[in-house]
């Protein structure tokens, strides 16, 4: 009896390249994003102040939860990504609403960094703005990757 076909959504990966190999390469550009994203946050802290860091800073926080998201499930459309991080960071955001972040910050360098302690509604708009460029770029990723795809094939 012939075996049953290939019914996985994946493609299996070419002849001669272990799935491991598949995988990383796969994630490899989120990864990097999310290098890169962490050192443009750090850069503007260091180097800006004011209302554009704080503001750049909360947008590239949802960025980075994008690449995040990315780096976790590859094959997430962008529109999900972002929705995903915008609603992590949104979540985030009204939690500090409530004493936990807030005590959490300073007990932990880390926690503060991730949680805050104090809310805002001005950052809600920083995140969808946050959100809105790491579609745009992610979409314009996906494309790239298409439009090699099919030269190669």
């Amino acid at each position: 009896m012939p075996a049953a076909p290939h019914t996985s959504p994946r493609t299996p990966p070419p002849a001669g390249r272990p799935r491991r190999f598949e995988a990383v390469r796969a994630r490899l550009p989120a990864v990097l994003a999310v290098a890169v994203t962490v050192a443009a946050g750090l850069g503007i802290r260091a180097v800006t102040g004011g209302w554009f860091g704080k503001y750049a800073g909360d947008a590239l926080y949802t960025v980075l939860v994008h690449a995040l998201v990315v780096a976790a499930v590859p094959r997430v459309s962008p529109f999900r990504a972002a929705a995903c991080a915008l609603a992590f960071s949104w979540a985030v955001e009204f939690a500090q609403l409530t004493p936990i972040p807030a005590a959490l910050s300073e007990a932990s360098v880390l926690a503060r960094l991730v949680l805050g302690s104090t809310f805002g509604a001005a950052d809600l708009i920083a995140y969808a703005a946050g959100a809105l460029l790491s579609a745009a770029a992610h979409t314009a990723a996906v494309a790239v990757r298409a439009r090699r795809g099919r030269r190669a094939g």
